[in-house]
């Protein structure tokens, strides 16, 4: 067997999707086991690019089996509007596997999410406003819906009325919004049950069942670990695992079932929403990487605010994920600077931090410690297929970021396509 997991060791959007398209050919599943359309990953192949917010990369290999886990949160209309996309685009979906114990994203859960962030205003979160957070609420009080759920219409209709006794309570006296009745949402939701039926499945079995037979799955994770809601910079995080943790029960195996963690972190750093960022520039440079990397999110258009390489971040993702590989992506946008700086550790009332503090208050406040080294501004790396052929600054960046973390950098991104790549460490499989 061959379980992999691939996790994003920043605050998400590394170019996780561009790595799992480009390791999937070697699948035969990959798993997506948590979160909902509040992600997204941008895969380009050739002419290609996809942007996919629910289904798992890799959908574009015939052979693979592309399945959405238990512990993700699914908008069935949404969903069902990827699918149609992808089939108009030559794609088939019919291989498609939905957990049927994935929980569903109702009207309700996507009224309460924006409600809930115009009333904190400035303290806002900085959610997508999906219904995202609102549903795994739900999950986590028992009283959600799962998507086996919409295949029984007695037991649908039973379910979503008690929801509603406290969700149109809510709605109307606390946000003065409109309410549902049971047969507004019923009519529309069990109409996508009709056509998501036949893709729902017992998936932890599927995956184990794989795994027993040697096959090679892939676990797909959305976000980052710094937006993890145990391990993040809370409350300033999604609301779900991202990280390796998170694939064991989000899709149903033991841990003994992953033999390789893969880490991405992008040559800098970026984080999309509200909460603490230690290396954010707010500058040229800040605006210059945003240019030069199209730092806008997939799912939300949002500008991401960028900030220099962050060694303290990535060596807590080290920790917490148990990495054994890092992935570094973006390379080439630093080419577009004169001087790189690297952020080695922090320092907050006159004590310096070489771990991530654990109280939220030094962090909020922490000052970065920064090493620099020369960069290779004007150098074209795009074309570059093997370590060797980089420049010698940016080897010796890699080399320098691979020692910080302790991990081994095993891929290289390069550019946006899944050819601009420098598979330093990585062998396909036989």
């Amino acid at each position: 067997m061959a379980g992999i997991t691939l996790v994003g060791a920043q605050w998400g959007d590394e170019g996780k999707g561009k790595i799992t398209d480009l390791i999937a050919y070697d699948m035969d599943y990959v798993v997506r086991f948590q979160g909902g359309n509040n992600a997204g990953h941008t895969v380009i192949h050739g002419d290609r690019v996809l942007k996919l917010h629910l289904i798992p990369s890799g959908i574009m290999y015939p052979h693979i089996t592309p399945v959405i886990g238990n512990g993700c949160v699914i908008d069935p209309k949404v969903l069902l509007e990827e699918m149609d996309k992808l089939e108009a685009d030559g794609l088939s979906t019919h291989r498609l596997l939905i957990s049927c114990n994935a929980h569903v994203i109702m009207p309700y859960h996507r009224d309460l999410d924006g409600a809930s962030e115009r009333r904190l205003g400035s303290q806002e979160i900085g959610t997508t406003r999906r219904g995202i957070g609102p549903a795994y609420m739900d999950k986590a009080s028992r009283m959600g819906i799962r998507i086996q759920d919409l295949t029984d219409e007695h037991i649908f209709r039973k379910k979503l009325e008690a929801a509603l006794l406290e969700k149109n309570d809510i709605l109307e006296k606390v946000y003065a919004l409109p309410t549902y009745t049971v047969e507004q949402i019923a009519e529309e939701y069990l109409a996508y049950a009709e056509r998501i039926k036949p893709h729902i499945e017992d998936t932890s079995l599927v995956i184990n069942k794989a795994l027993d037979g040697d096959q090679w799955v892939l676990f797909e994770g959305a976000q980052g670990t710094l937006l993890d809601l145990d391990h993040g910079t809370y409350p300033f995080v999604t609301s779900s695992s991202p990280t390796a943790g998170g694939a064991c029960t989000g899709a149903g195996v033991g841990p003994k079932r992953i033999d390789r963690v893969l880490g991405i972190a992008k040559a800098y750093i970026t984080r999309v929403g509200s909460g603490p960022f230690p290396t954010e520039l707010s500058d040229e440079t800040g605006e210059l990487l945003t240019q030069v990397g199209g730092e806008y999110g997939t799912t939300t258009g949002r500008r991401r605010r960028c900030g220099w390489y962050d060694a303290v971040i990535v060596r807590y993702a080290v920790r917490v994920n148990g990495l054994t590989d890092l992935v570094i992506t973006k390379l080439d946008v630093l080419s577009a600077v004169d001087t790189i700086k690297v952020c080695v550790a922090y320092e907050y009332e006159g004590h310096r931090y070489n771990e991530l503090p654990a109280h939220q208050t030094a962090f909020h406040h922490a000052k970065p410690i920064y090493e620099e080294l020369p960069g290779w501004k004007g150098e074209d790396i795009t074309e570059c297929r093997t370590f060797e052929e980089l420049p010698k600054n940016a080897r010796d960046y890699i080399t320098y970021i691979e020692d910080l973390a302790d991990v081994p950098v095993s891929i290289i991104a390069v550019g946006p396509s899944r050819e601009q790549t420098i598979m330093r460490r990585w062998e396909a499989r036989a």
